[in-house]
């Protein structure tokens, strides 16, 4: 059986609702619960998985659907899931209250006023609202990160026209996750703090990466999400291209890691020129794109989530090798090895620690031949 009710006019983030519907789906006397907000890709959800109800035909997207499958007839359940919901969305309510770093206020000049030296605006409200906020913030000055989701693609398009015209950047629509100088937004870990900035238009994408770096016992400057859309050919990369800039001007940032969804081919073009003018070498992963050649300049190219997170590693310690030994005039580094594996590795983080270009040919087993510096594999 499936029961049914509206919590009109009550926005909350996925995240919270999601936290939400596993408490309720807890309760012994129900098989779950799901509640997700009236958005029209959330209607379909509910359909697709089997907890549609007519009542929800009337719902909009600042209303939350509550479902509740049930294994028999138990028509009072509603009451008691709907008593539930109340309390857990004051229980939010007074979470974020408490918390100090958390601003309270009803209009959007009064926000400013109490805190003027904030450069960073997260909206989370409605799709049909979050553009006109999203606005305000960019006209007075903040970079912002949209969280909302449904947000027409010509308002994406506007918003972070506006943005790169004022040197911020527009963050989502749809962005879960983020990393700003050490502090996690929206859906995201504590990470370790480090050399290593983060670029994604996937936010599981960015999750995964940043994981893996972590593992690793690597730090993150900074993890900066896209939103979907922003490699589209619609879209044009305008927050990627933003990013890649910030990033490049970031002294915390030693080493970039971009993670994305396949984008369009132009804007793939336009991407990888904006990172070969960084300075600093770059991990791009493209996913479900192949690499026909593991480097293009400073940008080296992986194939998998695993393999980025691996590579960027690899270029963060030779950037702090290079910061831990002083360079020697006159003198160059030989490697002989037994084994091609090996020498194109080490050919590799020479090339990305002194930016010399490896040997494309390997004739004789030369890796590389550069300013001094050579690495030969003699064979197994």
């Amino acid at each position: 059986m499936i029961y049914a009710f509206i919590k009109k006019g009550s926005f909350q983030d996925s995240v919270s609702l999601m936290i939400i519907s596993r408490k309720l789906s807890e309760r012994p006397e129900v098989d779950q619960v799901s509640v997700m907000m009236g958005t029209p890709a959330n209607k379909a959800m509910l359909d697709s998985t089997g907890f549609w109800h007519g009542d929800f035909v009337e719902a909009t997207p600042n209303d939350i659907c509550v479902a509740v499958r049930t294994h028999d007839e138990q028509p009072e359940i509603l009451e008691l899931i709907r008593e539930q919901l109340e309390k857990e969305l004051s229980a939010i309510a007074s979470a974020s209250g408490s918390s100090q770093q958390l601003l309270k206020a009803r209009r959007w000049e009064s926000a400013c006023q109490k805190l003027p030296q904030a450069n960073l605006l997260l909206v989370s409200v409605a799709g049909e609202y979050a553009a006109s906020v999203a606005k305000e913030g960019l006209l007075a000055g903040k970079n912002v990160m949209m969280f909302s989701d449904n947000v027409p693609l010509e308002q994406e398009v506007e918003l972070k026209t506006l943005a790169r015209e004022k040197g911020l950047i527009v963050m989502g629509p749809d962005c879960g996750t983020a990393m700003i100088a050490g502090s996690p937004l929206a859906f995201a870990n504590v990470l370790p703090e480090g050399g290593i900035g983060v670029i994604g238009a996937s936010g599981t994408g960015i999750q995964e990466v940043t994981s893996q770096i972590a593992l690793h016992r690597q730090g993150i400057s900074h993890a900066i999400g896209l939103g979907g859309r922003d490699l589209s050919a619609e879209v044009g990369g305008i927050s990627a291209l933003t990013a890649l800039e910030m990033l490049a001007a970031d002294d915390a940032t030693r080493v970039i890691a971009f993670v994305s969804k396949p984008p369009s081919p132009q804007v793939r073009t336009r991407i990888i020129n904006a990172m070969q003018k960084v300075g600093k070498p770059v991990v791009a992963l493209f996913l479900g794109n192949k690499p026909e050649q593991r480097r293009e300049g400073n940008v080296w190219l992986a194939n998998s989530l695993s393999d980025a997170a691996q590579l960027a590693v690899l270029l963060m310690r030779v950037a702090q090798q290079r910061l831990m030994q002083p360079e020697v005039a006159g003198k160059g580094i030989y490697g002989l090895y037994a084994g091609g594996t090996l020498a194109a590795e080490a050919a590799m983080l020479l090339s990305a620690g002194l930016d010399v270009p490896v040997s494309e040919s390997h004739a004789a087993g030369v890796m590389l031949d550069a300013q001094g510096h050579r690495i030969v594999d003699l064979g197994g």
